[in-house]
């Protein structure tokens, strides 16, 4: 990953985590890692422990951020909440998976959340 894509997406992660913040969403884990992979935000809403996707786009030149949330992302976030879960000991309890696309054009950012994606 070149660097200023790397810039550009740790600040749609930190722009998506404060969202998150103004929404009463409790942040438990930032970039988790595990060897099959990488969580964005693992975050706590009400009883709901919610795994979000993050994608930033600084422009539509490759179509909407959410176009890049595909089936087989889906499956391998299912894969990554597993292990999240598993490493925190947390046995059965209700998860989620939301994705949320951070769009910067013309100096303006917008936010979008799409809540269960699967």
């Amino acid at each position: 990953m070149s660097n200023s894509k790397h810039i550009l997406g740790h600040y749609g992660e930190t722009i998506a985590t404060d969202f998150l913040k103004s929404i009463d969403y409790e942040i438990l884990d930032r970039n988790w890692r595990c060897s099959i992979g990488e969580l964005d935000i693992v975050a706590k809403n009400g009883s709901t422990i919610v795994f979000i996707e993050v994608k930033t786009r600084n422009g539509r030149g490759y179509g909407h951020p959410f176009e890049a949330v595909t089936g087989d992302k889906i499956s391998r976030i299912r894969r990554l909440a597993a292990a999240w879960l598993a490493a925190k000991e947390l046995g059965s309890c209700p998860i989620r998976l939301d994705a949320i696309s951070v769009l910067v054009e013309s100096g303006r950012v917008s936010v979008e959340h799409l809540k269960q994606v699967f």
